[in-house]
């Protein structure tokens, strides 16, 4: 799929996404001069995604979900002006924005996960996922924002039919790359949230592994066959206070009350080492299960 074709709307939405999703952990300890003259050093199609997501990661939780995408977007503009820039090449970048969401995005992740990987980064399967699905039987599942498939490997090498998707298309090679080495089957696409089918009862296990919050209950509580599974582990709003993050950040509680529909089995709130940050903060932990028909 490309994601250049994606509609306006949902090509705002993917960069938004990513310009918030990845954890920025020295940013705090960064004046804003100093962070200009690290973007400075970037290559010139990437400054003003990094500059984005730079001033997206300093705002409050509450304020990027309650406004809108075009009022974050007037935002950024103020925001470029104040710092010395003038109108027009806060318009100018604005438009990048608008205009090179899916790209960027993509590029971003690709650098983020395969190029310039972090040591840090957990290359093993999320912990909570192994112990949520030890004892269940291997049917179909689905990796939400796959990366580069730790998740969805470890899930096909324990015999479950696994589907991944991500826009980033390098790591999702990378993935396909070592399920091949691993003689493995792996379905793949290379696509987004907004754009994937999720489908109806279609799933025996759905993994969110810092892969944003709530904003797929819907999807996925549909998507799940009776009986099936959604693992989710993402970052707790208390992580602000440590680590400058984005996306993938859950509120005490807003995942028991978004799948209202399933039954919870586990939910817990503990510091812990999270798989993107480079020392521990808090998290959360969720699983809960479709009623049986």
């Amino acid at each position: 799929m490309n994601l250049r074709q994606a509609p306006a709307v949902r090509t705002l939405a993917v960069l938004l996404a990513a310009a918030a999703a990845a954890p920025m952990p020295f940013a705090q300890t960064l004046s804003r001069a100093d962070q200009e003259r690290t973007i400075a050093a970037l290559p010139d199609s990437e400054r003003t995604f990094e500059r984005f997501r730079y001033w997206m990661a300093g705002l409050p939780a509450s304020e990027r979900e309650s406004s809108g995408r075009d009022e974050l977007l007037a935002r950024f503009s103020a925001w470029l002006e104040e710092g010395g820039f003038t109108a027009d090449d806060a318009r100018r970048q604005v438009e990048q924005v608008r205009r090179r969401g899916p790209a960027n995005a993509a590029e971003f992740w690709n650098k983020y996960l395969v190029t310039e990987r972090r040591d840090w980064l957990n290359a093993a399967p999320n912990a909570f996922l192994v112990d949520m699905t030890k004892d269940r039987r291997p049917g179909k599942a689905l990796d939400v924002a796959m990366g580069q498939g730790r998740n969805a490997i470890w899930l096909a090498r324990q015999g479950w039919d696994t589907t991944g998707f991500d826009p980033a298309d390098q790591a999702v090679a990378a993935a396909q790359a070592e399920a091949r080495r691993l003689r493995l089957k792996l379905h793949t696409e290379i696509t987004t949230e907004e754009q994937f089918d999720f489908g109806e009862n279609r799933w025996d296990l759905i993994v969110l592994s810092y892969a944003g919050c709530t904003q797929v209950a819907a999807k996925v509580q549909k998507a799940l066959k009776p009986g099936g599974l959604v693992v989710v582990e993402a970052f707790h709003t208390d992580a602000l206070k440590t680590l400058k993050i984005g996306g993938s950040l859950c509120g005490p509680a807003e995942l028991p009350n978004a799948f209202k529909d399933l039954r919870v089995v586990r939910y817990e709130e503990p510091v812990a080492r999270p798989d993107f940050a480079p020392r521990p903060a808090r998290v959360v932990r969720f699983a809960a299960e479709k009623p049986a028909l």
